[in-house]
């Protein structure tokens, strides 16, 4: 039995990290191929690829493979910096960064999360569920809450009815090659959208009987 998952869980979840800071602050270390071993894609990794990993974790690349970490701590008092007593919240997955084009794709999110070429993740937060993904902000329409480059968290499984104004959403239109990034209004039965930006030209944007709604936004993550 392998315990590699677990233990790279594990590890994380000891030093208060998270795969894309972690590759911050040491480039050897490739959050992809963490995180994809995290979500399952990869289930056998290259013990290569995991040299840089075992020795900031410490121990060798043998011993995340074999040994049960998580249990050895508990059974033999293996991790002496962690309180144990006071449990460490690390929820759900890394969420994976995809392009404009594949949010607004009408294919289902689980097969563009499954087949997208990612090179990037953000640290989980629990509020993107379990098919979460981020985009990379572009353009000033929704600045200056917003700018440019900034990362925002999408939840597409959310419940169009338990959306309200002011909720921010990415929207896809039949003809449309990506999703934009504007803020809900609702008034009766109509919803259009708006940009947070006092200066933008575009005030009103109406949705017109092709567009859906792809996804709710639910946190921002900006680098410093």
């Amino acid at each position: 039995m392998s315990y590699i998952r677990s233990n790279i869980d594990y590890f994380l979840e000891k030093h208060r990290t998270n795969p894309n800071d972690l590759e911050q602050k040491n480039p050897r270390i490739k959050q992809s191929t963490l995180f994809r071993i995290q979500s399952g894609a990869t289930k056998d990794p290259r013990r290569s690829t995991l040299e840089p990993f075992a020795e900031w974790a410490g121990v060798s690349v043998s011993d995340l493979f074999e040994k049960d970490f998580r249990q050895l701590s508990k059974d033999l008092a293996f991790d002496n910096n962690v309180d144990l007593s006071k449990p460490i919240s690390f929820e759900g997955r890394p969420v994976p960064v995809i392009s404009w084009v594949a949010a607004g794709s009408f294919s289902g999110i689980e097969t563009i999360l499954r087949d997208a070429e990612v090179d990037e993740f953000l640290p989980p937060i629990k509020e993107c569920g379990k098919n979460g993904y981020g985009l990379v902000v572009t353009g000033f329409s929704m600045s200056p809450k917003f700018e440019p480059e900034d990362r925002i968290y999408v939840n597409p499984d959310f419940q169009v009815i338990d959306l309200k104004t002011g909720d921010l959403v990415i929207v896809a239109c039949l003809g449309d090659t990506e999703a934009t990034f504007k803020q809900l209004v609702i008034e009766g039965s109509t919803m259009y959208l708006q940009p947070l930006n006092p200066k933008w030209d575009e005030k009103v944007i109406k949705l017109s009987e092709g567009c859906r709604l792809v996804g709710k936004v639910v946190g921002l993550y900006r680098k410093i």
